[in-house]
């Protein structure tokens, strides 16, 4: 039996609300959830090269965690389509992560941690509902390919309605902690935890803390979790 402490957040590049890039303040924001394993969203800036906008060298010392080890967008990028994946150092010694490209009409892709327990998968889903269905199409078959039974999926779904856009998530059980967009008054669920119907959830939150309604337009969210 294991306990791990999971959360999403969607950092807007480190830039708030209207800017300027901050990514001090989502650092903190990360510290203060305190999770064992973080999909993170919009890591990077969209033009250009693509340089990371939270900056690699701070993580570990901010926050104890360090990022997946993977093949990322360009040289000065930190994640792939703009994602990563933070975890405890001793998780990221038995991880293998694996990056799965998607359809839609923008390009998007998730990020697949493999634990030998739990497969986490990172996801950003795009704008067009369209598009949505056929990434969770995609992602969903992959998922019962590549991993074992316990399947987690948590990102940033961009899906304002509780059902429509998400039917092939019939296998798992969806969980929307609370409206988590637009961070200083929320109204809209769209960042989400999809997981396996065995694995327990103990707790879950929507993370308000260490200025997080300045920090993203975003609110991270968060599940405690365990497995049988």
């Amino acid at each position: 039996m294991f306990l791990l402490r999971l959360a999403s957040y969607n950092l807007h590049k480190c830039r708030g609300l209207t800017g300027p890039h901050a990514p001090e303040r989502n650092l903190a924001v990360i510290a203060a959830l305190r999770p064992d394993i973080i999909a993170l969203q919009e890591v990077d800036f969209r033009l250009g090269a693509r340089p990371e906008a939270l900056p690699r060298r701070l993580i570990r010392d901010a926050t104890g965690l360090v990022p997946a080890n993977m093949a990322t967008t360009g040289e000065n990028s930190l994640g792939w389509h703009g994602q990563t994946i933070l975890m405890r150092p001793d998780l990221a010694e038995q991880a293998v992560l694996r990056r799965l490209p998607l359809p839609g009409i923008e390009p998007r892709g998730a990020v697949v941690l493999r634990l030998p327990r739990l497969t986490v998968i990172g996801v950003h889903l795009g704008l067009a509902r369209s598009s949505r269905r056929a990434q969770l199409a995609r992602i969903t078959a992959q998922a019962a390919r590549i991993a074992d039974d316990n399947i987690v999926l948590m990102g940033d779904f961009n899906e304002w309605h509780d059902s429509r856009g998400l039917e092939s998530l019939a296998g798992f059980r969806v969980i929307a902690p609370g409206p988590s967009y637009p961070a200083p008054l929320p109204q809209f669920r769209f960042d989400r935890f999809a997981m396996s119907h065995h694995l327990t959830l103990l707790r879950q939150g929507v993370f308000t803390g260490a200025s997080a309604r300045e920090a993203s337009d975003h609110l991270p969210i968060w599940a405690e979790i365990e497995e049988p």
